[in-house]
């Protein structure tokens, strides 16, 4: 059965989309709004966009928007009711009984959290047992104290084929539920067995400190060396990192980037708080967004071979993106973070990440690596290359600045850098341009919804059709002073369907906003409606407003209506003209 309306209207009052999105986002309010990096795509100017007032969001780069159920189904990936869950248990309403078929989704997600945490529980269990010394006797081989190993809940899993099987089933846990969660495997002949054998666990919790997976390193040769938990409905590695729900309460200001769960594990236990690891993946944008939403400087601190260093250029574009200043820690005498603590201490290590060394001049160093400069033509290669790279800069003082660390390595003057420079901004600026050309020479095209499946067929009456809704949502005691108008009279299908359903909800006394329209509208739908809503709107003129869009979309109305009897009365005459045809072959 669906939410009863009354809850849901309760519990959007009690949720502030503000305060809500300031939970993964950070905000600055401009005027009556607030602005901020949109946690859906990557991005480095704030184009995200909060309205308290009407209380929702939209973003103005990506085109994502709705309310406050929305944001949540977005962010973490949920069906509208168990985003609705999420939100009640927030704000300590009890969801209603009997919610319906969607609630087996939230109650799998939940079963596989309370499976993990008990799993979790186990594998730390067993460390400290008999049949765990092995992984024990490594991790103290690593360094790592007691309290380091109790606080991170690492664990190890026992070298047999059901030995988490086993034991989940004496706590009320079946092997299907197993393989849900990720913990087990079923091979091609259906048996079902341990995902994690002889293995030391690293746990992977959440911001929220749920469990969602875990990563496991071997013991002994076989591979993969460390094995990590699948994609389940609770787990998704592009969507999460190691050990931020202990950095994100960091005051350090920066996020160290490792790239395992060892190197982090080894920065906390010294001092720094503040090192994550991506999860047996490359970083990836949504890594990007989830680390903008807790930290303005990234500090990429990963081993010093050729897998590290490619892998650092191929973080440093996305991490920019996102939003974050990125600087690159380059280590010597040290393959990675562990050992280089290990051989040089804490403090040593504090000094080298205050001596970070600026993304750019560590692209420019990067690409210097690809040329000798002792030979003009590479020379000539390596300038041009580098040129691109200092063009994309945003500022002109920061271009001038590396443009001439360029020049310097090159043994060229700075002026003559500088023309390097400036053709490749000009070139780039002609193509920026000649695309904005291209999207302002269809004017008309700007008014049109984004997905073409929404695509109006008459604009100034869809136009007329948005100010009617924008009014409905502002203020619902306007419903009775719109002259019967219904959505069927609408020109867009879309905007007919969520004004019938606002003018019901204020003929009954419920709220109006965006939110309550989740639930029966699509992610795309949604979208184009918060656009709607987003737009400037007055009620100070509310009667003289509804007259003139009334008037446009039942003018709107009556063309489509004259053409429909038009276009009936023309097949009624062809048919007329085939049957008379057809009379006449037969009489000859």
């Amino acid at each position: 059965m669906p939410l009863p309306d009354r809850f849901l209207d309760e519990l959007l009052a009690r949720t502030d989309i503000v305060d809500l999105v300031s939970e993964s986002v950070r905000l600055t309010k401009k005027g009556n709004s607030y602005w901020g990096c949109c946690p859906f795509h990557s991005e480095k100017t704030p184009s995200f966009h909060v309205l308290p007032d009407r209380q929702i969001y939209k973003c103005f780069g990506c085109g994502k928007g709705g309310g406050a159920v929305n944001y949540v189904m977005e962010l973490e990936n949920l069906s509208f009711l168990d985003a609705v869950a999420v939100l009640a248990h927030r704000a300590g309403v009890q969801m209603p009984e009997n919610r319906g078929v969607s609630a087996g989704g939230r109650e799998r997600r939940e079963k596989i959290l309370e499976i993990n945490r008990q799993a979790a529980r186990t594998f730390h269990r067993w460390l400290k047992a008999p049949e765990g010394a092995e992984g024990l006797d490594y991790l103290r081989r690593r360094g790592l104290s007691r309290s380091t190993l109790t606080g991170f809940g690492l664990g190890f899993a026992p070298n047999r084929w059901d030995a988490l099987i086993t034991e989940m089933a004496s706590q009320g846990y079946d092997k299907r539920d197993l393989l849900d969660a990720g913990l087990a495997v079923s091979n091609k002949d259906g048996r079902i067995y341990d995902r994690f054998r002889n293995r030391v666990m690293f746990p992977i919790i959440d911001v929220r400190g749920s469990v969602i997976g875990f990563g496991g390193r071997v013991m002994d040769d076989a591979t993969p060396k460390y094995l990590n938990s699948p994609d389940t409905p609770v787990y998704n590695k592009s969507r999460n990192v190691f050990a931020l729900n202990r950095a994100k309460t960091s005051k350090a200001g920066r996020v160290i980037l490792t790239e395992g769960y060892m190197d982090t594990i080894a920065l906390h236990q010294a001092g720094f708080d503040s090192a994550v690891a991506s999860l047996g993946t490359a970083l990836t944008e949504e890594h990007g967004q989830l680390l903008s939403r807790y930290f303005k400087e990234a500090v990429i601190a990963y081993d010093g071979d050729g897998a590290g260093i490619a892998a650092a250029q191929r973080a440093i574009p996305l991490l920019e993106k996102a939003g974050l200043k990125v600087k690159v820690l380059r280590m010597q005498g040290a393959k990675d973070p562990d050992e280089f603590i290990k051989s040089y201490g804490r403090d040593a290590f504090a000094r080298l990440l205050d001596q970070s060394e600026n993304q750019v001049d560590y692209r420019l160093a990067q690409i210097q690596k690809k040329y000798d400069l002792t030979d003009d033509g590479q020379r000539i290669a390596f300038l041009q290359e580098a040129a691109q790279l200092v063009s994309t800069l945003h500022s002109a003082v920061e271009r001038e600045v590396y443009g001439g660390h360029a020049a310097q390595t090159a043994g060229v003057s700075v002026e003559t850098m500088k023309l390097e420079v400036d053709r490749a901004l000009k070139g780039r600026l002609r193509k920026e341009k000649r695309q904005l050309e291209r999207r302002e020479l269809a004017p008309a095209s700007q008014l049109q919804p984004k997905a073409r499946g929404l695509r109006y067929e008459n604009i100034r009456s869809a136009r007329a059709e948005e100010g009617l809704l924008r009014l409905l949502m502002l203020d619902p005691g306007l419903a009775g002073k719109m002259d019967g108008m219904t959505g069927e009279e609408f020109s867009s299908p879309l905007l007919g369907k969520a004004f019938d359903r606002l003018r019901s909800r204020a003929v009954e006394g419920l709220s109006t906003q965006l939110d309550a329209l989740a639930g029966e509208f699509e992610r795309e739908e949604m979208d184009h409606l918060a656009q709607v809503a987003i737009q400037p709107e007055s009620v100070a003129n509310s009667a003289r407003s509804i007259r003139d869009y009334i008037d446009i979309i039942r003018g709107g109305h009556q063309l489509r209506k004259s053409g429909e009897q038009h276009d009936e009365l023309l097949l009624a005459a062809q048919k007329r003209f085939q049957q008379k045809k057809a009379y006449m072959e037969e009489s000859k």
